[in-house]
């Protein structure tokens, strides 16, 4: 949203978090904004949400929205699996019940593509009368903008949330070791293995184990061995030296510094062994802070560190997932649903996502304002790391059709290698099982 609008109410608002809850900062229409919220007054828009934190941040102000716009907003937040099945069934009929959608771009971003089921909004962002000038696309992270537009390059939605993944330390278990945060992937192993002492169930690293869950863990360390599932040129690279190399780190990893049953474990296990105190380090998305500070469920207050990912042989990556939110090509409401989506995106939005813990924006313009920092609920290492991760931020799974399938093939030989299968094996099996797949979705 514009500057020039809130400039009025910015020191008051973002003085800290006691202030995000003032009501009606958006409520006042810009009056220097060359953008008419006004103009379509009395248009009613009908929202489809995934049901989160995120979604939680945008129901709470909506009515900060109505009264900026004069708009009536429907909107409904559904649990994740039932969204996309919803919005499948929906968008692929023609005739969807609504003008605007969320979505997750690491599963969806091609199906929506291929089905064309988005609408080009780049006119739009480009249009004085439409758009805020603050909004440009360098303000968002790369990764963002690699989400959000087409093969083509055109603008298909605007990036809203992001999720870097990130390593969650114990300093506590650290400093009684003499130990420092991992720079490097071998002072991360080393560290997992120095710490981890099974009499006093005490382990050094733990991650998700359990099949498709655990497979974004493997792709992370992909990309630290400077190589990605999938090529430039759409072959699968899951068999490649740098593939292996990077299933091997993560079966030591959780066979020698992980606690027993890990491969049962998705991330709400992993971060309930983390809560107590027994556990070095946690890999993981950053959006699952909040309950480490929250001295109800953490036996770890004040004693975490929040790191970037180390530097794996080739490169440093953090892995990087997120949603976004845009414009159905069937709406006949297409400049009203784009004025919702930037108000979604805005910078006010954002500051109330961070400072909430809720979730990170794409928008750098509020992850650097020091104002929206000081705000910020959880420690400034966790926005530090927030801020460290947007710079070498990159694409954690491939952006395919078949992503389902995917996690669900590799991870059953990632929980195999967990159980001492070799990892070149389960990686040659996996993508025996998975390239003909691949193969009938881009058919």
């Amino acid at each position: 949203m514009a500057s020039s609008f809130i400039n009025p109410t910015r020191r008051g608002f973002l003085a800290g978090s006691a202030a995000v809850g003032a009501a009606g900062i958006l409520g006042v229409k810009p009056a220097s904004a060359a953008v008419d919220w006004k103009r379509f007054a009395g248009t009613t828009l009908e929202v489809n949400l995934v049901k989160s934190p995120r979604s939680e941040t945008i129901l709470k102000y909506l009515s900060e929205f109505e009264t900026l716009t004069g708009i009536k907003v429907n909107a409904e937040a559904t649990p994740e699996q039932q969204q996309r099945q919803k919005t499948t069934i929906e968008l692929s009929s023609g005739k969807p019940s609504f003008d605007v959608v969320h979505l997750s771009y690491h599963v969806q971003k091609r199906q929506f593509e291929k089905g064309g089921w988005l609408a080009d909004i780049s006119g739009f962002l480009k249009d004085p009368s439409l758009t805020d000038p603050s909004l440009v696309e360098s303000d968002f992270a790369e990764a963002g903008m690699t989400f959000a537009k087409d093969s083509e390059g055109k603008l298909r939605s605007l990036p809203f949330s992001v999720d870097y993944w990130i390593v969650y330390w114990n300093k506590e278990l650290f400093e009684k070791k003499g130990l420092s945060y991992p720079a490097t992937f071998e002072e991360m192993v080393s560290a997992a293995e120095a710490l981890t002492d099974k009499s006093s169930n005490t382990y050094g690293f733990v991650a998700r184990g359990l099949k498709n869950a655990n497979v974004p863990v493997w792709t992370t360390l992909m990309l630290g061995y400077g190589t990605t599932p999938l090529g430039p040129d759409g072959k699968l690279r899951t068999t490649s030296d740098d593939a292996v190399a990077a299933a091997k780190m993560y079966q030591q990893l959780m066979t020698n510094a992980a606690p027993v049953g890990v491969s049962g474990f998705n991330w709400a296990e992993a971060q309930s062994a983390f809560l107590q105190g027994k556990i070095g380090m946690w890999l993981d998305g950053v959006g699952f802070a909040p309950p480490i500070e929250n001295p109800e469920k953490s036996r770890v207050v004040g004693k975490v560190g929040y790191g970037v990912m180390p530097k794996g042989p080739k490169a440093q990556a953090a892995a990087t997932t997120g949603d976004g939110i845009g414009v159905v090509a069937a709406s006949k409401n297409k400049e009203a649903a784009y004025l919702f989506c930037q108000w979604v995106i805005s910078k006010e939005m954002g500051a109330r996502l961070l400072q909430a813990g809720a979730g990170v924006p794409f928008r750098n313009s509020v992850l650097e304002d020091p104002k929206v920092r000081e705000g910020v609920k959880m420690p400034s290492a966790w926005v530090d790391a927030v801020a460290g991760s947007a710079k070498v931020s990159q694409l954690a799974l491939p952006v395919i059709i078949p992503v389902t399938e995917f996690r669900d093939i590799y991870g059953v030989g990632l929980t195999n290698m967990i159980g001492g299968a070799d990892p070149a094996a389960e990686l040659k099996t996996a993508t025996a099982q998975f390239e003909p797949v691949l193969a009938r979705s881009e058919g």
